[in-house]
């Protein structure tokens, strides 16, 4: 199976990890997030793969995640992941899968343990 990356190339954990991978001696396949989101689809099968909820996912301190309504405590998995598809910018980066797990690299250590 291929490694991917949930990557944002201005994020500067972002680009060590993905540093991180290459030194390891993989190419992962590089999503650039914000220009090619996740399909709700996808990204329910990330969040199994973490084991988290979809606000965990979330970057809080965004000031999206208040003015897109995210910070409703009333919001079902469903709302979440739909505002996170419509929002790419509000998914925690990055992210990195490998053969059915997946880490968030903060810090980018994070996902040696997937490799």
């Amino acid at each position: 199976m291929t490694v991917k990356i949930y990557h944002n190339p201005r994020c500067s954990k972002s680009r060590q990890t993905l540093q991180l991978i290459q030194e390891q001696g993989i190419e992962p396949e590089i999503i650039e997030y914000l220009k090619t989101p996740p399909s709700e689809h996808e990204l329910t099968i990330v969040l199994g793969y973490l084991k988290i909820e979809p606000r965990d996912l979330m970057r809080k301190k965004e000031v999206e995640y208040k003015e897109s309504g995210m910070n409703n405590p009333d919001l079902d998995k469903e709302a979440l992941i739909k505002g996170m598809v419509a929002t790419p910018k509000l998914i925690e980066r990055p992210i990195v899968i490998n053969d059915g797990k997946a880490a968030i690299g903060r810090p980018p250590e994070n996902v040696l343990a997937i490799l």
